[in-house]
Order: structure tokens, then sequence, then C-alpha cells
């Protein structure tokens, strides 16, 4: 088993990466000192693989469980449905000491994440990531939130987990379209701050895609701890954590334009793609790499064309972004595959130039 740790002061957790751990839940939470009532938050899918086993684990284990589904869909993510939950939790007794799991992909992670840090000012969180996007991203970081109209994580908090449990095995179920997703935020990490995974991304895709659990897990792994390594550093996203927005500026804006229709991987794909091309607009990413970056883009089953969307709606939206601060937009940039640079220099003009005409 690898294991990552995350160090945050009284804030500190680690993360679980191997496969077959999903069975050992229940000794895990004994581990870290929890008993009594656990709640377990997931959708129908991912209760039908995996929810009955997971209850099964933790009343094996001396736990009082309740299992709550909630709907798919990123529609889902939204103050209404964590309204619902919260009467879910108050039927059931649950106290300022019930950990809740969430067990799902990143709109799980992060409803349940929003409501672990809103029910009574905040209950044990429990992170059991099922899809690769979640295993190397979302669910570490402690980003929570909902979304608001069709504004992606509008109304949110940072709220760490106790413990993230990703499965490796858990990833043979996922469909081709949904490992994708996740590697976008994989490439991300490399371009931003790791040549040598981006590489062995870039040597290994073939496996990956196969879903070699042992690769899987080294890209899960090195994820976990280039994001770990920047939280670490930069927990309320002051300032370097504003990194990790690589590909997400504009990827936000295409999900928001889109009504959420677009996948979150998809959409950073484009946007990074888009990013890379500001940099090189501004003479600083060189072509051949920005060429590198779009082959893998493409080979990990990405899209490299942008929807059928209004150009000045994606431009209305990159103005609500999260990051705008004084009335400038943030970009984080890549300087080269393996670096990446913050600046609030970017024109709305330039950003208008590199996406008119994107499909032509």
């Amino acid at each position: 088993m690898k294991k990552v740790r995350v160090r945050l002061g009284i804030n500190s957790y680690d993360i679980l990466i191997d496969s077959g751990l999903l069975p050992q839940t229940g000794a895990r939470l004994k581990e870290i000192g929890f008993s009594g009532r656990v709640v377990i938050i997931t959708d129908p899918t991912v209760k039908k693989l995996y929810g009955d086993t997971l209850k099964q684990t933790l009343d094996d284990s001396g736990f009082e469980t309740l299992l709550l589904e909630v709907p798919e869909g990123e529609e889902q993510k939204s103050l209404e449905t964590a309204g619902r939950l919260y009467y879910e939790l108050t039927d059931f007794y649950a106290e300022r000491t019930t950990p809740i799991l969430a067990l799902g992909g990143g709109v799980i992670g992060d409803l349940t994440g929003f409501v672990a840090a809103t029910y009574m000012r905040g209950v044990p969180l429990i992170q059991i990531p099922t899809t690769l996007l979640a295993q190397v991203d979302s669910s570490i970081g402690g980003k929570v939130a909902v979304n608001h109209g069709q504004l992606k994580n509008k109304i949110g908090a940072f709220y760490q987990p106790r413990l993230v449990i990703s499965d490796i095995a858990i990833l043979k179920s996922l469909a081709p379209g949904d490992l994708s997703d996740g590697l976008a935020e994989a490439i991300k990490h490399g371009v931003i701050l790791d040549k040598e995974f981006f590489t062995y991304i870039e040597k290994n895709l073939d496996r990956i895609k196969s879903l070699d659990a042992g690769v899987l897990e080294t890209v899960v792994f090195r994820s976990a701890k280039i994001k770990a390594g920047v939280v670490e550093k930069d927990e309320r996203d002051f300032n370097l954590r504003n990194i990790l927005n690589f590909g997400h500026t504009i990827g936000h804006a295409i999900e928001s334009v889109s009504d959420l229709r677009v996948q979150h991987g998809e959409a950073v794909a484009i946007g990074m793609l888009a990013e890379a091309r500001i940099s090189s607009k501004l003479g600083i990413f060189k072509e051949n790499e920005m060429s590198r970056l779009e082959e893998v883009i493409a080979r990990a089953g990405l899209p490299i064309q942008i929807p059928a969307l209004q150009l000045e709606e994606i431009i209305k939206a990159i103005k609500h972004d999260k990051k705008i601060l004084q009335g400038k937009i943030r970009f984080a940039l890549p300087r080269t595959i393996g670096e990446a640079f913050l600046t609030d220099e970017v024109s709305p003009s330039l950003v208008e130039e590199v996406l008119t005409g994107w499909n032509e």
C-alpha cells in the first residue's frame, strides 16, 4: 500500500492508495478512533456496485450505518440537495462525532464534503473516491462546494477530510470516458509541476487505458503527492495553490455555458489547450511543447475542439471566475512542461483572440 501524508497541522490526514482497500474501511475507521454511527452518501450507480459492500464491512465492524442515495448528475450539487441531506442526518441522530463517508466521484465528494462542513458546524469527513478524477484530484485538499445557478462551486468551504481511501480496484468498473475525464487532471499535474510525471503518462497511456492496476496506482500516488505538496504550502488558495487551476479558468466557463453538460475533465482538457495557447501567444510556451500537450490530450481520449457554444457567453462566464482579484482574472499558465506561473496580465482581448475560430 502507498500512503501520502497531507501535513496541515491539526488538520493533517493520510491518503491510502492500494487495490482492495474498500473492504478494510471499517477497520481503518476504528484505527483513527471512530465508533458508533456512520453515514455513507453515494449515488445509485455506485451504490449498486459498492454501496452494499461498504455498508456490510462497516456493519461487521460494529458500526450503525445509514446509507443515503443522491440522484446522479452535476445538478445535484445544490443547496436544495444539501438541505434534504440535513433532514436525513437529523432523523438518524447524527452527532458532531459521526463520520460521513463520501462514496463516489467528484459530485458526491464535493456535495458530501459541503454537507459535512456545514452540518452542526462540521462533522468528520471520509473521502472514498470511486473515479480516477476524484482519486487524483477532487478528494484531496479540502475544497468542498455546491453550484449556484450555472456557476460551478460558487458556494463552498475549505474542509479537510480525516482520511482518503483510494481503492485502485474500483477503477476497473470505469467506462472509458470516465477514465479519460480523470486523466485530464493527472496530465495537468505533470504540466504544472512534474515533467517526469508528464512523460510517464505519455509513455504509459495505453497501459492506463487498459486499466493496468500497477500503472494506475502510480498515477494516483504521484498525482496525490503533487497536489498534497501544493496544499501543504497554501491550504486556503491565496497564492501557490492557484497553480492547480491550470485549464480551469476557461474550463469552468465552458462547463457553465454548456449548462454543465460538458464533463469536467473534457472542459479542463480544452481549458489547458486554450491557456497553453495564451502562454504561447505571450511568447512563453514553445510550439513543440504545445504540440506535445495536444497529442497527449487527444491520445487520452479527451477533446481538442471547443463544443458549439457562444464565445461571448464563455467570455462572460470567465469574468465570474472565483479567482478574480481587484477586477483582474488570474491565470495559471505553463512556462514549459513541468513548470507553470501565475499572472493577472492576460487581457480579455487575448482570451477572445485565442478562442475565436478555434474549430476552423
